[in-house]
């Protein structure tokens, strides 16, 4: 049996549910086989890919003020104050699933790749371990990644998080070579059978390695040795259109585990609520009056038509609102929403989920253009990244019978050529306010680093303009805080602070404010 002795499970002996192998040493399953073919361990590592940010974005996105979550009295909750839930788990889903779900698995799946010549299973496999350590890093900094795997240990040093983000590159870099390769054993039926995201397309894996490549590179921004060139040419090697989006799709037919977590029968997100901030963005208030189309075919209405945000410093604001004015829930509905109505957007049971799209990375790219002064191109990039998210808006809400109905070609192009959407002169405010639009609901992981990036209100030097336009940081911080925003999740309790407490000493993890401790990547 393998030894899974990642830091997630210290002291642990378990199987995941992607292997078939015996528990213990002592008897053999006679129905079930003793080997297991490198392809199938691939599904349920696919599921984490999309299934574990959405665990965490219940927590994220509210420090990004996707949405709120109503209290019982006045006082928000901690995670809508910047703060995080103590002896909790709370936040540390992608943790688990890195070090766990993962874990041993990838590496055995990987191990076997390599040993038979699948030159594409092992180019994913470096996908999949390189995009780890990447959104690990990111919500909290410093993570354990040279002894994570070590079965002689039972405590974990960290590493940087500069090394983290080397490694990630380095991990990239060896998935494009792998994934590149059509020798040896490479076939796209083998990887199909395994494969829920692509249907064992090498070709769109190898489009997501430099897509997460130029991510990765554009992190840099605040650092001197920032590329932003390195940024574009990693970008107009990755995706070409939305037909390369990753998205994992859940075909609802069994248990709720092939259900989409934020779909209506799972009911993990009933409760939660759209925020003033995102309503903002959409209704007019921060674009000078123009209404955008999406606003309707992803944010919900009250139930007196109107479209309203909730105010994450106030903890029971919706009973402080009238009820023909409290936003309806994500779904669309007043309240607990009946299984056979049609849900919306991304929010549906049989929603494909974005990892990474089209949309998002022309951002990135119109970002990287703007920064080198490249006006043309980041002009271009934007407009791009807005069209195709008003067809991936329609594309999902057509993914399970959505009920709002499709963005049509005339409002689609009347909204791109306002002004106020698509101006003369771009800048940072039009970008990274309208990527986040594209991201709400979803991109938690990327939109709260890019909010860290730009300090949460740093302001545009061309317009004058916060760059999240209309953003505001919460008036009552968690106490913890002491007046600091946010900046890192802790690491996940259950392992970390049971059982590898030495090494949090180190890295001033058992700080009470350690949550608000800048992260290398966002500072010069």
């Amino acid at each position: 049996m393998k030894r899974l002795s990642a830091v997630a499970l210290t002291g642990l002996l378990a199987l995941s549910s992607g292997g078939c192998k015996d528990f213990l040493d002592v008897n053999t399953n006679p129905d079930a086989p003793q080997t297991v073919s490198a392809n199938l361990y691939l599904p349920p590592m696919e599921h984490w890919f999309a299934t574990a940010p959405q665990y965490d974005g219940r927590f994220v996105g509210r420090y990004t003020q996707m949405w709120a979550l109503p209290t019982s009295s006045s006082t928000p909750s901690t995670w809508d104050r910047m703060g995080y839930d103590p002896s909790s788990d709370n936040g540390g889903e992608q943790w688990r699933d890195v070090y766990w779900s993962f874990g041993s698995n990838l590496i055995t799946m990987m191990d076997k790749a390599r040993a038979e010549e699948r030159w594409d299973l092992l180019g994913v496999g470096y996908v999949l371990k390189a995009w780890g350590w990447q959104v690990l890093t990111d919500l909290h900094g410093e993570i354990i990644i040279k002894e994570a795997f070590d079965p002689t240990r039972t405590t974990f040093d960290y590493d940087s998080q500069e090394y983290a983000y080397t490694v990630v590159q380095q991990l990239l870099d060896s998935a494009i070579v792998y994934l590149s390769r059509t020798d040896g054993a490479v076939d796209q039926g083998y990887l199909a059978v395994g494969d829920h995201i692509y249907n064992g397309d090498r070709t769109k894996w190898l489009k997501l390695a430099y897509g997460l490549k130029a991510i990765n590179l554009n992190h840099y921004s605040n650092k001197s040795s920032y590329d932003p060139r390195a940024v574009i040419a990693a970008v107009d090697n990755s995706f070409t259109s939305n037909a390369d989006d990753a998205l994992f799709p859940f075909p609802a037919v069994s248990a709720n585990d092939d259900r989409n977590f934020f779909g209506p029968t799972r009911n993990n997100i009933t409760s939660y609520r759209q925020t003033q901030f995102i309503v903002g963005l959409m209704d007019g208030t921060q674009f000078g009056g123009t209404v955008d189309p999406r606003m309707s075919r992803m944010l919900s209405a009250s139930p007196d038509g109107q479209y309203r945000g909730v105010d994450p410093n106030v903890g029971n604001f919706l009973s402080l609102m009238p009820a023909n004015q409290q936003p309806n829930n994500l779904f669309g509905y007043p309240g607990a929403t009946r299984l056979d109505l049609p849900s919306k957007y991304i929010f549906s049971d049989r929603s494909h989920f974005p990892i990474v799209t089209y949309a998002e990375l022309q951002f990135v790219k119109a970002e990287a253009a703007l920064r080198m002064g490249d006006m043309a191109t980041a002009l271009a990039a934007y407009r791009n990244a807005i069209s195709a998210h008003i067809d991936f808006v329609n594309a999902r809400n057509m993914d399970d019978g959505q009920w709002p109905t499709q963005i049509t070609a005339a409002e689609k192009e009347a909204f791109l050529s306002d002004p106020n959407i698509v101006p003369a002169t771009l800048t940072l405010s039009h970008v990274m306010s309208q990527k986040y639009i594209a991201l709400w609901g979803w991109g938690f992981n990327e939109i709260w680093l890019d909010m860290r990036r730009y300090h949460y209100t740093d302001m545009d030097p061309v317009s004058g303009t916060q760059v999240f336009r209309g953003f505001t940081p919460p008036t009552n911080l968690y106490p913890d805080n002491g007046g600091k925003l946010v900046q890192r999740i802790r690491p996940r309790y259950n392992s970390e602070y049971v059982w590898n407490i030495k090494a949090l000493e180190v890295i001033g993890g058992l700080a009470p404010d350690y949550h608000t401790k800048p992260l290398w990547i966002t500072q010069p």
